[in-house]
């Protein structure tokens, strides 16, 4: 394949996979690259990540969320092996866990030209554009972040969860998509403060288990072509 083929797209981002992490483990090394990002910024010096990984059992509450969308006491927590985190991202109480790819793009929304908004979109359409390769129907639903299926039905559920945060124009947190996701574990919360509609997994909506690196693969795929960025694999 001659060179001259290949797509090559003028900005560029690191791409970690940082595997089975601690959520505040992560949530730290998220608040260095942060700051790393953020040094290089005010040198003219671009530098964007886009973090990969996977947490044990942990609910996660935005600034804008409430408590009462935690639905058990810290002694039931500690029973499901769960942890809880209030957290400075916006949006409501989420769900984290094994079989969940949870993506944390560090990026300068400036260098992207993007908005929050058109970011927040972006975000959603590399899940589109990942369940449309796995032949997943998904869409968005008004007047709430996510990647949802049969959003304007009663069999309304979401798939993917989205909570950021973004300070001097640079992005922290960012997505959870359900792929082999254990669901019982949003049983105990309101997630995102819903309290009338669904979660689903990749699983779930195709009826087995799913391989976790090739999905991890295809979000990559499409962060790439979505942000129209270069991933750089560390």
């Amino acid at each position: 394949k001659s060179i001259f083929a290949q797509k090559f797209f003028m900005i560029q981002t690191i791409c970690k996979d940082l595997g089975k992490i601690d959520y505040q483990e992560a949530w730290d090394y998220q608040k260095t690259i942060f700051s790393e990002v953020l040094e290089n910024k005010q040198k003219n010096i671009p530098l964007n990540y886009f973090l990969l990984c996977e947490h044990p059992h942990v609910y996660t509450l935005g600034k804008s969320g409430s408590e009462n969308n935690l639905l058990i006491d810290y002694i039931q927590l500690q029973a499901k092996d769960a942890t809880f985190y209030k957290i400075d991202r916006g949006g409501d109480i989420t769900y984290h866990g094994p079989g969940q790819i949870v993506g944390y793009p560090i990026i300068d929304l400036e260098a992207f030209n993007l908005s929050v908004k058109n970011y927040v979109f972006n975000i959603e359409e590399v899940i589109i554009n990942t369940l449309k390769a796995l032949s997943i129907q998904s869409e968005r639903l008004e007047g709430a972040t996510g990647v949802w299926i049969e959003p304007n039905s009663p069999k309304a559920r979401k798939i993917c969860a989205i909570g950021i945060k973004a300070s001097r124009y640079i992005t922290m947190h960012g997505f959870a998509f359900n792929v082999n996701t254990d669901l019982s574990y949003f049983n105990y919360i309101n997630p995102c403060g819903f309290t009338d509609k669904s979660v689903t997994s990749l699983e779930k909506e195709l009826g087995e288990k799913q391989d976790f690196e090739k999905i991890k693969e295809l979000v990559k795929d499409n962060f790439s072509k979505v942000f129209k960025t270069d991933l750089m694999i560390q």
